[in-house]
């Protein structure tokens, strides 16, 4: 079978850069290293540069594997807007669901990017940043009262929520809810100690979180790989299981992001867990060639309605269009198996692969009025 056709809708994307971009710029996007150095003289030298010279550049009127110059010059060429109308035509993604707390400058907002192609977009809300602002302009008695009513504000349009736990004080959070008294005291603390922008503190995440929850959006964690800010030793998601028990009867959604190298532990959680979504974000445009094996073991025990598409693409279009074009392989790949398996039958495929890329999304984000 084939799933080239079937709709895609990215739960957990970025906005894109509109400017020109010469190499160097253009190569700290392309993977999550900082930048190529001396050691390393080119990140065209992984799995994602040599997923852009191949499928990328075809798009953009150049043979396949074009030089890395080349495909630059015609990239500044066609210009960033250009390139960008090409390369997410070819995702065939409906709906793009942006987290807009990371760098919201100088990217494309939701609509913008949703714009390039006639999609829908959606806001994620980042609740750090939300904290942030709040601990900014707010004394620490107020900062409870404070946040709540800016949370509630931004939920009147935004379809979910996301924490960045992982990067600020890991995984391995209290599942209970912290207290007035509890919460109070941390944001003195937390202003006392002059008050940095950065909010890391686990007293005060945990609050953030359950005044997330309390709102009944979905809500996002960041889990695995990420760029050097993480210790990924404290970002499996095994260490949310206490969490995923207190929040289980909720009936809120809780979406488990990237999840790679630990992708399979997920695939755990999502089963024992009715209320856990899981993706391999990220992974799959980084992994490029391993990306068949990649989806094949998150889905070895996730069932197949707690499974989304995702990019997490960041800055390039290019991202976008590699990671859609490798997880449609994938997914074509893992289903042609179990047909040839006989394990289930074509139009059950048929039926699996549209729940996993869109169907599930529009579900669990409540989009389409579902």
């Amino acid at each position: 079978m084939n799933v080239d056709a079937v709709p895609l809708v990215d739960h957990h994307c970025h906005g894109i850069v509109r400017e020109e971009l010469d190499r160097a710029q253009f190569e700290a996007l392309l993977t999550e290293a900082d930048a190529a150095g001396p050691l390393h003289p080119s990140l065209f030298d992984t799995q994602a540069g040599f997923g852009v010279r191949a499928i990328c550049a075809p798009l953009l009127d150049l043979p396949r594997f074009a030089a890395p110059d080349d495909y630059l010059a015609r990239r500044a060429e066609l210009g960033a807007d250009e390139v960008a109308r090409r390369l997410l035509a070819d995702t065939g993604v409906t709906d793009y669901v942006v987290d807009t707390g990371f760098r919201p400058e100088p990217v494309s907002s939701p609509a913008e990017l949703a714009g390039y192609t006639q999609a829908y977009g959606h806001e994620i809300v980042r609740l750090e940043a939300v904290a942030e602002q709040i601990g900014a302009t707010t004394e620490p008695p107020q900062f409870a009262d404070a946040f709540r009513e800016a949370l509630a504000a931004r939920a009147a349009t935004a379809v979910g929520f996301k924490t960045v736990a992982a990067y600020r004080v890991g995984l391995d959070l209290d599942s209970g809810r912290p207290s007035a008294a509890e919460v109070a005291a941390a944001a003195a603390n937390w202003a006392g100690s002059g008050r940095s922008t950065r909010l890391a503190d686990r007293t005060l995440i945990r609050f953030l979180v359950w005044t997330a929850l309390d709102l009944g959006r979905p809500l996002q964690l960041h889990v695995g790989y990420g760029d050097a800010d993480v210790d990924l030793h404290r970002c499996d998601p095994l260490l949310l299981t206490p969490l995923l028990r207190a929040t289980a009867g909720l009936g809120v959604p809780v979406m488990l992001l990237h999840n790679y190298p630990f992708h399979r532990s997920a695939g755990y959680l999502a089963q024992v867990f009715d209320h856990v979504f899981v993706d391999v974000s990220l992974a799959l445009h980084n992994v490029g060639t391993r990306a068949d094996q990649v989806l094949a073991e998150l889905l070895e025990l996730a069932p197949f309605g707690s499974v989304l598409f995702a990019s997490d693409a960041f800055g390039l279009a290019e991202l976008y269009t590699l990671h859609a074009t490798l997880f449609r392989r994938a997914l074509t790949a893992f289903l042609d198996d179990g047909i040839a398996r006989d394990y289930w039958p074509v139009a059950e495929a048929e039926r699996i692969a549209t729940m996993i890329s869109a169907g599930n999304a529009w579900r669990a984000y409540r989009l389409r009025g579902e």
